[in-house]
């Protein structure tokens, strides 16, 4: 009798020991990237859409922590530390490329239902009249326009001949308003925020009054390729969320207060193809996009 005592004592003793260590790995452990610069809000809409898809599968694949890296690193750097075994980083954002399609999982979900790729710019009030001059992609060849290192669609504006300054992007403010190239295009749910943040600092800085530009640039999530079970979670979670309107709650939330300031149907678009579009990308399920201008 002392024997089986001893021995269920023991057995209770070991399950004790491993509730902890069962529960720790039950629970799906996210980490994303913490941005460029310190206090980065240019993603808040992106961050709440992930962890929104977790909660959202919280009954079916169990608890989550959805965290950012201890450190801010630029893109470039972020991709090459998703892309390493070590997981430290197991998903970011970013427009699409065929290369990054290449070499990482993704979910072809546009995050900003492609508002990414309507394009506003910032300018110095001076130089309005130069910008009044433009109508066509043709007529930007006469301006340059200043853009992020190895940003993705740096690619689409040299493809036709723009030229492009590259910069860091917590420089590029300054690099603009000191004319090291003449506008700085910025999405339509960043441009306001970045100007409000900005315009103190540096008073002669200006949205831009008529120009649209536009390209096809959806924003997706991207995964380490061995990081099938949080890829599949996450998009369980957004299709959720795509369903019961939360989505859509989120990117009113975010957006359609500049989609009405910046005046866009009053905007003359300039149109410009992609070529680093992957040919899969859903362009025809129009539930996935939002077209404020026709």
């Amino acid at each position: 009798m002392n024997v089986l005592l001893l021995i269920l004592r023991s057995s209770l003793l070991v399950y004790l020991i491993l509730i902890p260590v069962l529960t720790q790995a039950a629970i799906t452990r996210v980490i994303y990237s913490a941005g460029e610069v310190q206090n980065e809000t240019r993603f808040n809409d992106v961050i709440e859409i992930l962890c929104t898809a977790l909660e959202k599968t919280r009954s079916r694949y169990g608890d989550y922590e959805c965290l950012p890296d201890a450190q801010i690193m630029p893109k470039k750097r972020v991709l090459q530390e998703l892309e390493k075994n070590e997981h430290n980083i197991n998903v970011t954002w970013n427009p699409t490329s065929i290369e990054l399609e290449q070499r990482f999982a993704t979910i072809r979900f546009p995050l900003r239902k492609g508002l990414l790729g309507y394009r506003v710019l910032l300018i110095n009030k001076e130089n309005q009249p130069k910008f009044d001059q433009i109508k066509t992609p043709e007529d930007l060849k006469k301006v340059s326009l200043g853009q992020g290192v190895d940003w993705n669609d740096n690619a689409i504006y040299e493809n036709y001949g723009i030229r492009v300054i590259q910069g860091k992007y917590s420089q590029l403010f300054k690099m603009l308003t000191a004319n090291r190239f003449d506008g700085f295009p910025r999405g339509i749910g960043e441009i306001l925020t970045e100007y409000e943040k900005n315009k103190e600092r540096n008073p002669e800085l200006s949205i831009e009054k008529n120009l649209l530009i536009y390209y096809p640039f959806p924003y997706y999530f991207f995964f380490n390729k061995q990081d099938t079970a949080i890829r599949d979670r996450v998009e369980t979670g957004l299709r959720i969320m795509q369903k019961d309107g939360s989505f859509d709650a989120i990117f009113n939330k975010y957006h359609q207060d500049a989609i009405e300031k910046l005046n866009l149907k009053g905007r003359n678009v300039i149109r410009l193809s992609n070529p680093l579009l992957p040919k899969n990308t859903p362009v025809n399920d129009a539930k996935l996009w939002y077209v404020p201008v026709r």
